[in-house]
């Protein structure tokens, strides 16, 4: 009981400080859990926790620092510039068509299963026409990881790889047929982001931008003129499609994918010593910020996990559902998914949760490849959790507070999942009741 009371005295303290602005992230997610480990007993064994947790994030912040790096260059090369201007010319000054453009283009972009890049990509496509329209980056930022969070649900976005290893299912047999709930959610969002253009053209009105091609020439994401290589353009495009390929194919592990892929950039585009320092200083501040928040939410993750608050959390919350609930066990799943790993990490609920919910499952006929589906529904809300290290590098790329993203794309994120839940029941991928084995 103390664990659990600690656990969700932990978590709540946590959002309320972050959500109220009293610490930043980074304070809180040192601070908070060492406060709560001590309270709980633990002073002695909470230095190896925090370094078991820093541990299992390193390759995480390894990877977003190169990844980081690597479409800093790209952007500062001029890649990102074509496809800005084409936006400018289709989009012009209509805040309609600039919400629906970012949901498309975070859908298409988030096909490769990582938030990092996705981020990137997208807010160095939109934020410039987000703030020469006036329009809020709360609603770019509220568009792109409700697009993230829905294409999460691929084998390689890692929820769906989980769920099927934790329950010995094959992957495939999870994601395929939750295609169509998924091409649902998308639609979802779509829907969304015109309600929210409507309201922005309403706000703002429709801006006549000059729609000259001399003036969209001259229109950059860059922020350094003597960085630009535009005749490496297309050599560029093709680095960072190979990058995509390799990495929705796993040839490599994504840390040395984007190493290798950092390297050969730098290179190909600055083979000056003088011009990489250069480069690596300019964008040196927002690495240490991103990789120093995601090493902080491995202090916060080793001690939840370490002192057995997760496991204590997951035994009480597993208690409150009735017995009455079990025919619904898959539905029942699928609702809990959202609050589950919103709180905790996805390992905790695929590895310590689902299976104990399957095994309950099974008895009223519900079978564990069902309930794998099920299991996977939450994702939206999952990634607006404080212990998804990537969300960190979205609100610092936006330029907005992690609370007020919150706040915006919390109840939309929850909106989505029951737009898929009820697109799975009518497809029948997993059931509305089961029946006693």
């Amino acid at each position: 009981m103390l664990l659990t009371f600690l656990g969700f005295a932990m978590v709540i303290t946590f959002m309320t400080l972050i959500m109220t602005k009293r610490l930043s992230a980074l304070i809180a997610l040192i601070i908070i859990p060492v406060l709560f480990g001590l309270m709980g007993g633990f002073a002695s064994q909470i230095g190896p926790m925090m370094l078991t947790g820093i541990t299992k994030l390193a390759p995480t912040g390894v990877m977003l620092m190169f990844a980081i790096l690597y479409f800093a260059l790209m952007i500062d090369s001029g890649l990102f510039d074509p496809p800005v201007r084409l936006i400018l010319r289709m989009v012009k000054g209509d805040p309609l068509k600039i919400s629906v453009g970012t949901a498309i283009l975070a859908l298409i972009v988030s096909m490769d299963g990582d938030g990092a890049t996705t981020y990137m990509i997208c807010v160095a496509a939109m934020l410039p026409l987000y703030s020469r329209i006036g329009m809020s980056p709360r609603i770019m930022a509220g568009l792109i990881i409700l697009a993230g969070g829905i294409m999460n649900m691929t084998p390689w976005g890692g929820p769906t790889a989980r769920a099927a290893s934790a329950l010995h299912v094959d992957p495939s047999d999870v994601f395929v047929p939750m295609i169509p709930a998924m091409a649902v959610g998308c639609l979802s969002l779509l829907a969304i982001s015109w309600f929210y253009g409507l309201r922005e053209r309403a706000r703002l009105g429709v801006l006549q931008l000059a729609d000259g091609p001399e003036d969209h020439s001259e229109v950059t994401v860059s922020q350094y003129p003597e960085a630009r290589r535009p005749k490496l353009i297309w050599v560029n495009g093709l680095l960072t499609l190979g990058l995509m390929g390799a990495l929705v194919a796993g040839l490599l592990p994504l840390p040395v994918l984007f190493m290798i892929a950092f390297s050969i950039a730098m290179i190909i585009n600055y083979p000056c010593l003088k011009m990489q320092k250069e480069r690596i200083a300019a964008h040196a501040g927002n690495v240490l910020a991103v990789v120093g928040l995601i090493f902080a939410a491995g202090i916060f993750t080793g001690i939840l996990s370490g002192t057995g608050m997760v496991d204590a959390m997951s035994k009480s919350l597993l208690a409150v559902i009735p017995t009455e609930l079990g025919p619904y066990l898959a539905v029942v799943t699928a609702i809990v998914s959202m609050p589950f790993t919103f709180f905790m990490s996805n390992d905790a609920f695929y590895y310590g949760i689902l299976p104990v919910l399957t095994e309950a499952a099974s008895h009223y006929g519900i079978t564990p490849v069902e309930m794998a589906r099920a299991s996977i529904v939450g994702q939206p809300v999952h990634l607006l959790s404080p212990l998804v290290p990537s969300t960190y590098l979205l609100v610092g790329l936006a330029k907005i507070e992690f609370g007020d993203l919150q706040r915006f794309a919390l109840k939309l994120a929850v909106l989505v999942c029951l737009c898929i839940l009820g697109a799975a029941l009518l497809t029948g991928v997993f059931p509305l009741f089961g029946h006693s084995a």
